[in-house]
């Protein structure tokens, strides 16, 4: 029988004796270390969380890995999906100048078919206008905004690209009340379509054309407005921008008649330190200046003149090509309106139509000042903000009696051939006409 006998089991440390108890014979268990069970049992299982410890923590650490590589491939999901609908705004890349491209910002991007049902389908009795390069189209959008909707004749022709081009470009520079502004466009594969507000009272030159006869008050008004929107595009543009084909037909006339310069298709981009570009010849016959004609120079001074010729045209109510054509004098259209100014004559040049009803000492000064800017050489013109001054009544009389001082206005080049005449054997060469009687690419 076993006596002495303790409840209490303990652990020994000896090897292979893992339990066992004192008894009488072996009161002692020598080299033995005595523990509770329990803290045994505790020590196993406190060893067991630290593996399970590292593990979590592996977990951990993997999964944070995965959820930030993920968060990258979002972040530059996003970045490549906002580059790639920002890009859709940026079409084309400009090679004028140090502008490397040009972006659309708020403009709107039309698509094909709601202009299509804007303009019913192209009707050709819904054509504003015709040129060059395509036609215009009134049409009406859903919301009831009537638009003019520019659709360039052929679409991938390199002189419509660069209209396009050309048009777009401009309006990022040019925002003034006398500038025609641009609503959207239309670009698919083969067609490019331009999108402007329609303005109401159609152009100078259809309602000079028109009935009931334009008065003199609006063709003041009409002159004025021209020559702050070219004044803008000249001085108050960087970089400036030269119209290059300034006539009656592309000044735009809004409600109430106020002038707004449109069709940039042929402008240009000119930094202010240079004097001029050289480009092919491109414009309107008759609005053309002599030193674009022979060179194909043009600069601000281009712009005047064809300005003086617009002054020339909203007073006689005639294209052009037209001046001195009832009094036989085809080809020298400015000398007939020098000769008939140093004469007095003034009822011959101004529009019938209006008959006794204008101011006579308001048509002398439009006149002295179409001739000022139709000067032979561009350096005797004036510049725009001289232009809109004079027409403002402040400065015209010096500006002129100064020229005639100088006999700028006869224009007289150093040889014996006058300024007139060569001006009309420009005008005269049949192929030169035909070639520009349409506006063309630059």
């Amino acid at each position: 029988m076993l006596t002495n006998f303790s409840p209490s089991l303990c652990y020994c440390s000896t090897v292979g004796n893992p339990l066992i108890c004192p008894t009488v014979a072996e009161p002692e268990c020598h080299g033995m270390t005595l523990m509770p069970m329990s803290m045994n049992l505790n020590g196993r299982q406190a060893a067991q969380p630290s593996g399970r410890s590292q593990s979590h923590k592996i977990a951990i650490a993997f999964g944070s890995s995965i959820g930030c590589l993920s968060l990258m491939f979002l972040i530059l999901g996003i970045l490549l999906w906002w580059r790639r609908r920002r890009n859709e705004q940026i079409f084309f890349d400009v090679k004028d100048w140090h502008y490397e491209e040009v972006s659309l910002g708020n403009l709107r991007r039309f698509p094909f078919r709601e202009l299509q049902i804007a303009t019913h389908n192209f009707s050709s009795k819904n054509i504003l206008g015709k040129g060059g390069f395509g036609n215009v189209y009134k049409g009406v959008l859903q919301d009831g905004t009537i638009i003019a909707v520019k659709r360039l004749k052929d679409g991938n022709a390199v002189g419509g690209k660069i209209q396009f081009q050309t048009e777009v470009e401009m309006i990022n520079f040019a925002v003034h009340r006398n500038l025609l502004r641009l609503y959207g466009f239309c670009l698919t594969s083969t067609e490019k379509l331009l999108v402007y507000p329609c303005m109401s009272n159609d152009s100078a030159a259809s309602i000079l054309n028109g009935k009931p006869t334009l008065d003199w008050g609006t063709r003041k008004q009409i002159a004025l407005g021209a020559a702050r929107g070219l004044l803008y595009l000249h001085e108050q543009c960087d970089p400036k921008i030269i119209h290059r084909d300034v006539k009656a037909a592309n000044i735009l006339l809004d409600d109430y008649c106020e002038a707004v310069v449109g069709d940039f298709g042929l402008a240009k981009l000119l930094d202010h330190q240079d004097s001029h570009v050289t480009t092919a010849v491109r414009g309107t016959v008759g609005h053309i200046a002599p030193e674009y004609l022979s060179t194909g120079q043009s600069s601000d001074k281009t712009d005047v003149f064809g300005f003086g010729i617009l002054l020339l045209e909203l007073i006689t109510d005639q294209r052009a090509l037209e001046f001195g054509k009832n009094a036989n004098q085809k080809g020298a259209m400015l000398d007939w309106v020098r000769k008939i100014y140093q004469e007095k004559k003034l009822e011959v040049l101004v529009d019938k139509d209006l008959k006794n009803n204008y101011d006579r000492i308001e048509l002398e000064e439009m006149i002295q000042v179409a001739l000022l800017c139709t000067q032979y050489l561009p350096v005797h013109r004036p510049k725009m903000s001289e232009v809109v001054r004079m027409l403002e009544g402040d400065g015209l009389a010096e500006r002129w009696e100064a020229s005639q001082r100088s006999g700028s206005t006869k224009c007289k080049p150093p040889n014996e051939f006058s300024s007139s005449d060569r001006y009309s054997d420009l005008m005269d060469d049949s192929l030169l006409v035909q070639a520009m009687e349409l506006s063309g690419p630059r």
